[in-house]
């Protein structure tokens, strides 16, 4: 995290929550209560958050990103989890398909019996082998 998340607080993220809730039409009396039934986050960490004590965990920025419908990223920044700068980084950065094996996106599909993680690999090579340039090993 660098210098620039510093500058978002448990008071700020709070502030900019209680605007969040105002623009999308939460009340000011009961609103808490109701966003937190809309969201699925207790409404103990509500509060909390509303009061500017301490800041959530990632799968209650996942929770608010997802019922405020602002992108998780905006929303990490805004909770001075990541700066703006570590964000863009973050974005920039290639994901590199190469990085799973077969037998790695067998078990991920929940395919689990040797029979069927082996019958996978075999199809998932054949494959490779008609593509032009593919240089990968199996495996």
């Amino acid at each position: 995290m660098t210098s620039d998340a510093a500058q978002h607080t448990p008071q700020t993220f709070a502030a900019w929550l209680k605007e969040q809730l105002r623009v999308r039409g939460y009340p000011d009396r009961g609103g808490q209560k109701k966003f937190a039934t809309d969201s699925g986050i207790s409404p103990a960490t509500v509060s909390r958050l509303f009061r500017g004590d301490g800041l959530p965990d990632l799968r209650t920025l996942n929770a608010l990103s997802e019922c405020l419908r602002v992108p998780l990223g905006e929303v990490l920044v805004r909770a001075g989890v990541l700066s703006p700068d570590d964000l863009a980084a973050a974005a920039a950065r290639p994901i590199n398909p190469a990085s799973i094996t077969p037998k790695q996106a067998a078990n991920e599909l929940g395919i689990t019996s040797p029979e069927g993680v082996g019958t996978f690999e075999r199809m998932v090579n054949g494959l490779r082998a008609t593509e032009p340039g593919d240089t990968r090993a199996s495996g």
